[in-house]
């Protein structure tokens, strides 16, 4: 089924991890939560790269160099190294790189995952508007970021200097809750400038391009818990994609998914990389089934009924709901049919 006229998730009778040589992994909320691992990740993980599966962690974090990534996923039980992770600032570098000659100087806004970056591309990174860069380049810095760094960046590209964000998502968790990410320090200077950034991390292309190019993936699942970066991003590059329910998607988000962010396939968690996919059949009345559950569509409402696994159902409700909505999200009542799986 291809991406455009996804209707449904996808049925794989073969184990994902032996079905797609490489996975592309998002980070907060698909390894980890809090800096801790999310039940279940390091088993699959270590059990789908023994048995072959090249693994690599896509962020659009920009803060933590991919050697301090690496660490922390090795700390957890997960062994990575370097080279296994993908940053948006390795992103927004080549970008720059591929603009400018090496030795170029680059305005950096953000933490030390930028300046490492840019480093390994030949470029070499600044501090004011005043020591002549040719770009300015802005990526998250952690919650202690001073306020004058935005006035450098401004000073820049009020003068004509061209500006790039490693990413725009307007939040990030933390243990304490969300809280701004770069997305919001962006606007902060598009609202001074009225400058519009060339953005290079999820889900634009440029961000799919970087993971290809370092993990030479020939049949990439993107593994995400988020429709507008990760699933989108998928989208974008052309590739299947995977959601796990241990982050930010919730049922009834996936249910009014336009077709931008609906995935390939839904499970619970990553021992769904492990795992083939059921198929969700359709029925000669418009409804759809999926183990022992049939969803269609009631009046102004999604309609459930059988038992079993509540992913199977899930599973069934999003044929139903992606059906109905074409081109569109679904705009009928989900809530009774997502409480009889407990979602």
């Amino acid at each position: 089924m291809s991406q455009q006229s996804r209707t449904r998730p996808s049925g794989n009778a073969t184990a994902l991890n032996e079905s797609y040589d490489t996975a592309l992994l998002d980070l907060d909320g698909v390894v980890y939560a809090g800096g801790e691992a999310i039940a279940h990740a390091v088993d699959s993980l270590v059990t789908a790269r023994d048995a072959g599966m090249r693994l690599a962690y896509v962020t659009n974090n920009a803060l933590r160099p991919p050697e301090a990534v690496a660490r922390h996923l090795t700390e957890l039980g997960v062994p990575a190294g370097p080279e296994d992770v993908i940053t948006s600032a390795q992103a927004v570098s080549r970008l720059i790189a591929e603009r400018f000659p090496a030795g170029s100087k680059v305005l950096v806004i953000g933490g030390e995952g930028l300046r490492v970056a840019l480093r390994e591309r030949g470029l070499e990174p600044v501090e004011s508007a005043e020591d002549g860069p040719v770009a300015v380049v802005q990526g998250y810095g952690g919650p202690d970021l001073a306020w004058g760094r935005f006035a450098e960046a401004c000073y820049a590209i009020n003068r004509g200097v061209p500006w790039f964000a490693s990413n725009t998502d307007l939040t990030i968790p933390s243990p304490r809750g969300i809280m701004p990410g770069n997305g919001a320090a962006v606007e902060v200077v598009r609202i001074a400038t009225g400058a519009e950034p060339q953005v290079a991390g999820k889900p634009l292309p440029p961000m799919h391009r970087e993971t290809i190019l370092r993990t030479g993936a020939r049949r990439a699942l993107v593994v995400g818990d988020r429709l507008d970066t990760d699933i989108e991003g998928a989208f974008n590059g052309g590739v299947d994609s995977l959601l796990v329910l241990t982050g930010v998607t919730d049922g009834a988000q996936l249910l009014a998914a336009a077709p931008e962010y609906r995935p390939t396939y839904v499970d619970a968690d990553l021992r769904g990389l492990l795992t083939g996919q059921p198929d969700v059949i359709g029925g000669p009345d418009g409804g759809f089934g999926c183990g022992g559950w049939t969803a269609s569509v009631g009046g102004d409402a999604l309609v459930l009924d059988g038992d079993g696994d509540a992913l199977d159902g899930l599973r069934a409700l999003c044929a139903a709901a992606w059906t109905d909505a074409g081109e569109g999200s679904c705009a009928r009542e989900t809530g009774k049919a997502l409480a009889k799986l407990g979602l």
